[in-house]
């Protein structure tokens, strides 16, 4: 669930691998060709809505091309260049930033600053989300 909040884990794919680790151990015997077909959605789904639902949020405020590269730069970097808040300055920064390169006023550059913040946000409540109905499926369908 770390992946979710922290970009750089592969939450959604440590969960699924999860369930190849129980299947070694325990056994495969509860996972059906269903289980296997709705967990692999749910792991596309996540990646496509983690880039889509980021990018939404940087657009829907105005935000240029620069600007959501800008975004996907600092939700990389900023968790490392400031630790504490790099993952909420990050985004904003990278945005701001690629918003001024791309000829916008400093106004307009926050304003898709913030955009790229709710962006961030929501992608994580979407992760969050989906991340527990895998889990959740993975223990309806062991008992």
């Amino acid at each position: 669930m770390a992946g979710a909040v922290y970009p750089i884990l592969p939450g959604a794919l440590a969960i699924y691998l999860a369930f190849f680790v129980y299947g070694w151990f325990f056994s495969f015997a509860s996972f059906n060709v269903w289980f296997w077909i709705i967990q692999t959605v749910i792991v596309v789904a996540l990646f496509i809505a983690d880039y889509v639902v980021g990018a939404w949020g940087v657009k829907k405020f105005g935000g240029s091309r620069a600007s959501v590269i800008g975004s996907t730069i600092g939700i990389i970097i900023g968790p490392f260049v400031i630790p504490a808040f790099g993952l909420i300055i990050g985004p904003f920064l990278g945005a701001f930033i690629g918003e001024l390169i791309a000829g916008s006023n400093a106004s307009k550059a926050a304003k898709v600053g913030a955009g790229s913040m709710l962006g961030l946000l929501s992608s994580t409540v979407v992760k969050i989300v989906l991340q527990l109905i895998m889990v959740i499926l993975f223990f309806i369908w062991i008992v």
